[in-house]
């Protein structure tokens, strides 16, 4: 299995994804989080939101993050460093959009506390069978 595809088949493969983000006083923050709702290769991932989080809020103050997932029984995992972006922009909801989702958002797709967040790597490191390794997303 070629390293693009091994990545994605560990990302693929997770229940939990954990995002980071910088808070004001310059201290990372990280949370665990559903799956992405969409996602784009090792390029570019969506999760949806609330508005009104703490983590909406740093994102818009300081869009660098990173995000990890990790397969503990293979004690593999990857780290992608990027940019998160918040989007309110209806066309990309109604792509994400499921029924499901009116457990956290009530008023549907329209609720205004429903947000999406849009990750876009830049580069990452690779932990998996006693090695590491940096690369770069194109």
């Amino acid at each position: 299995m070629k390293a693009k595809e091994m990545l994605e088949y560990l990302i693929s493969e997770q229940g939990v994804s954990f995002i980071g983000s910088v808070d004001e006083n310059g201290f990372p923050n990280a949370k665990a989080m559903l799956p992405p709702c969409k996602r784009d290769g090792v390029k570019t991932f969506y999760w949806h939101t609330n508005t009104s989080s703490m983590r909406t809020k740093q994102y818009q103050k300081n869009p660098k993050a990173c995000i990890y997932f990790y397969n503990g029984p293979a004690f593999k995992a990857v780290m992608l460093l990027g940019t998160m972006e918040v989007v309110n922009d209806i066309k990309v909801k109604r792509e994400i959009w499921k029924d499901d989702f009116t457990m956290y958002y009530p008023e549907g797709i329209n609720d205004p506390d429903f947000i999406l967040l849009k990750f876009t790597a830049k580069s990452g490191r690779f932990y998996g069978d006693l090695n590491t390794g940096n690369f770069e997303i194109d």
